[in-house]
């Protein structure tokens, strides 16, 4: 399926909870689930497999479930499962913040998942607690372990880019890439929602960090990548760039996002939604019409840096 720009959509991303179990300062408002959907307003399973199977038929090909946290969904590997099942998804992956992890990396895989991507935004176990308004590091970390134990692998782990919080480390996660296969992949402070990320905390580009790093040698991007990538000459691993402000990739972007409530968002910059839960009561040919209509409603490129007016969810009620 190819949008009215001549892309290929085969990427959708589907957020199964707006709830999380942290609540990082660039995520989710201080007051946290003062403002979450309620319940019955949240896509049930069946809802959620009807919309796969539906994106299939249009050629999609893989699928990643978010959240806020997605491991947080109560029974969320039978939802893997049934997504497995369907015809034509060739690939699942889940991007969480590794809490649940040490529990779930096996039963994730039996499932179906493919690969994960983590969220670790510092190695500092007293930063990481002020970042995410209390938690633990040690459970990520332990978590990243259960994911290469499991096969879930390459690990891609996932930094936000902090001025002021996080650039003294950007040389040491780096360097997990010298001696572990491991994609680290720094992306841009994005204004979305309502997040508080204080004063103290500013946008940091990705070509200023690139620059940090002048070992740093680039090599093939994967197909239909959003990242920029590089490696230490004698890395294992690999170093990612995903500079959505400074040097934006939408003429590249592959994908169309499903929220926890049923909307679809064409662009992640972008107000417009699309209701998906009108169809959904409708057929399964009113979803797929829907669901071609989207892929049609993608705009040439994102408007942030053109004063397009901010994203009004807050990133948890949209799906990382």
């Amino acid at each position: 399926m190819r949008d009215d720009f001549g892309r290929e959509i085969n990427y959708l991303r589907i957020s199964v909870t707006d709830r999380c179990n942290l609540r990082c300062r660039y995520c989710m408002p201080e007051a946290g689930y003062a403002d979450i959907i309620p319940r019955e307003e949240i896509l049930s399973f069946e809802e959620i497999v009807r919309v796969a199977e539906a994106a299939a038929k249009l050629g999609i090909r893989k699928i990643r479930l978010t959240g806020g946290e997605p491991l947080v969904r109560h029974n969320v590997v039978d939802l893997i499962s049934k997504i497995h099942e369907i015809e034509g998804i060739e690939e699942i992956g889940i991007t969480t913040n590794g809490i649940l992890l040490p529990e779930m990396a096996e039963d994730l895989k039996k499932a179906g998942v493919t690969r994960v991507n983590i969220s670790i935004d510092t190695m500092d176990p007293e930063k990481y607690k002020r970042i995410t308004r209390g938690g633990d590091l040690n459970r990520v970390l332990a978590g990243i372990e259960a994911a290469k134990k499991a096969g879930l692998t390459p690990v891609k782990l996932n930094v936000v880019a902090l001025g002021g919080f996080n650039e003294d480390e950007f040389g040491d996660f780096i360097e997990l890439t010298r001696r572990e296969n491991y994609i680290i992949r720094f992306i841009e402070l994005m204004p979305i929602g309502h997040a508080d990320v204080g004063d103290s905390y500013g946008f940091i580009s990705n070509q200023e960090i690139l620059s940090r790093f002048p070992e740093l040698v680039p090599v093939e991007n994967e197909k239909f990548s959003v990242s920029d990538d590089y490696r230490l000459p004698d890395g294992k691993g690999k170093v990612g760039f995903i500079s959505a402000l400074s040097h934006h990739f939408c003429a590249s972007c592959n994908k169309i996002r499903l929220t926890s409530d049923g909307k679809i968002k064409p662009c992640l910059h972008s107000n417009e939604e699309i209701d998906m839960k009108g169809p959904l009561a409708v057929s399964d040919e009113a979803v797929l019409e829907a669901l071609d209509r989207s892929i049609h409603h993608k705009v040439e490129h994102h408007l942030l840096n053109e004063g397009a007016a901010p994203i009004e969810r807050d990133m948890n009620k949209i799906g990382g």
